[in-house]
Order: structure tokens, then sequence, then C-alpha cells
């Protein structure tokens, strides 16, 4: 959210490289008008994105999330829906395709039937939510988990009895896809191969989850606000709280996550492409235009080696990136 058009840029043609052809930008916990600035600035960026991945809108991830799963989200933008505010600033960007809450939060079921109501798709995130209420949540419309097992509840104790989680309710709800960041740090080998095995190449999305330190080498970055966000540092393959008590986010690029898959996790090729195409296409409803190659729909295409290395990302027809044309 550094809130300039480069920044945007820069990430699309970064991406790019590693074999992205269309992203979907997204937003941390932040003021209100930290996010109007936001989609001004996207717009824009949108009219010059020449040889980037493509963008096909704005997933705004908070701010209404549960303090105890907050992770590294900036705790004083935390916050309840409210009507006034979420009306507004849906009123104020067209681009909005995805938003994440903890479904739990007073207000969070009406603000998912509104999305609902226009389209755009409601995603259980950074929630401290028991099973019932997700499940609750889902027949409201949330129909998707952002970056299971990360930010969300799972078995929990009150008092002397137990209780599900965000994460139980995952697997229980058939119908409820999930997204994983698949690249090797944030979750296990077990928990991927537990994801693929109950959940499958149909219902998981692989995302990258990354934020401005993918492709920069390791040392301190920012996550969120350029001026206001919160410092980390990029160590191991991950950024990571100053204490090192959490991750904040990811730096990997989709190649990574194709090989996490393949040689850690020993899934099939084809269904770990699938996790990085027509599955996250069809969770975004834009399956019609993207992720596949069939006739009618836009040209992308990605071409790698044997080990999983981008030789050739095209997006729309357009090459975007070309490794021969790289010096190094």
């Amino acid at each position: 959210m550094d809130g300039t058009v480069e920044a945007f840029l820069g990430a699309a043609e970064l991406h790019a490289r590693y074999g992205t052809t269309a992203m979907v930008p997204t937003t941390l916990t932040s003021t209100t008008e930290e996010l109007m600035n936001t989609f001004s600035v996207y717009r824009e960026a949108v009219k010059r994105n020449r040889t980037g991945a493509r963008f096909l809108g704005l997933h705004l991830e908070g701010p209404y999330f549960s303090y105890n799963q907050r992770g590294a989200q900036d705790p004083k933008y935390l916050r309840n829906p409210e009507p006034k505010e979420y009306m507004r600033i849906l009123a104020s960007s067209e681009d909005i395709v995805r938003w994440s809450l903890a479904p739990e939060l007073p207000g969070a079921l009406d603000l998912g039937r509104e999305l609902v109501s226009r389209n755009i798709l409601a995603a259980v995130a950074h929630s401290d939510a028991v099973c019932e209420e997700v499940e609750l949540a889902f027949k409201e419309g949330f129909s998707h988990i952002t970056h299971l097992y990360s930010g969300m509840s799972s078995v929990t104790r009150r008092h002397a009895f137990r209780y599900a989680g965000v994460v139980e309710a995952a697997y229980l709800i058939d119908d409820m896809t999930v997204e994983i960041i698949a690249d090797g740090v944030h979750l296990p080998r077990p928990l991927l191969q537990f994801a693929y095995k109950f959940k499958g190449a149909d219902k998981i999305a692989l995302c990258t989850d990354s934020m401005r330190g993918a492709g920069m080498p390791n040392g301190e970055s920012i996550l969120g606000s350029l001026n206001e966000g919160q410092r980390v540092i990029i160590e191991d393959g991950v950024a990571k709280l100053p204490d090192r008590s959490a991750f904040a986010g990811s730096v990997a690029t989709a190649d990574r996550l194709i090989r996490t898959m393949v040689n850690i996790t020993e899934v099939p090729l084809t269904d770990a492409v699938k996790m990085m195409t027509l599955t996250p296409a069809r969770i975004m409803k834009v399956d019609s235009r993207k992720g596949s190659i069939e006739r009618g729909k836009d040209a992308d295409l990605v071409i790698f080696d044997e080990n999983i290395q981008v030789s050739y990302t095209v997006s729309e027809g357009i090459i975007i990136y070309d490794a021969s044309k790289i010096n190094l």
C-alpha cells in the first residue's frame, strides 16, 4: 500500500517474471482514507499497465478482523463493520472483487450479504470464529477462506468444553473453497498434504500472499502503508515481525508455490498447476476467460522448464516476460 502507481506497476512486472499472468492486488488493515487513495491509484495503474501481470480487481483484506487472530495486521486499525463506513467504501470503487473479514464480528454477516448482492467474493480471514459461526456465515454467502491455517482459529477450549474453529469448518463444509500459502514456510509439508488430500485441487487455490519484499534480498522491509506500516524482517524466505513472533506476509512468487507442491508435497504437476490457474479463476468467477487454454479465452500462458523455472509469461496474447532477454 505504497499509494503510488509505480508500486502497482512494479509488483505486476515482478510477479510476471515468475509466472503470474493476472493478479488481484490486496490491501491491508488501514484507515478508510488510505483505502480511498488506493482506489484512485489503482485505476490509474490499470490504465498504465502494459508490461506486467494484468489486474483483475482489488481484494480488501481487513479492516474487520479479530484482534486475537490479527497476525501482522496493525491492531490500531481493527474495528467492527459499520454500514456507514463500508457502504461508503463500496460506493467509492467498482473495482472491489473480494473482501476478507471475520464473520463473527457484530455486523459482519450484514456486510457479507451486501457483498454477495454486489457479486463480490465474501471470504473468511483473521477470524476467531467457532465452527458453527463459520457454517452460519457460509449460509449467508461467505464461500471462501483466505490463507487457510494462517490467522484463524482451530480447536479451542472454553472452560471445560472444546470447540471446532475455522480450520475445521473449512473441511466440514464441502463447498467451501480455500487458499493456502504454499511457500514451504507458512505451512509444513504435512499440513499441505492434509489440505490437498481432504479438499482436493478443485477446492484449493495457491496464493503467494506476497508483500513488497517479494523479489528482494534479506533485510528490513515494511508491511502495509509505506509511511505508517509495520516494520518487518525478510529472512528464511518469509517476512517476519521484528521480534520473530509471527510471520508478516510472504515473499513468494507463483513458480515457488508450484515447486513446493510438486517437490515437497509430492502433488502431481497437473494438480499443482490447476490450483494456480483454473481453481482460483473459478473462485474469482473469471473462469469464462481465465484459468485454462481454451478457444475464446484470454491467451494466458506460462512456459517453464523441468525445474519449474519460468522461461516465458504470456498475458492476453502478449509476452510480458522473456527470460532470454534478461541480462544476468
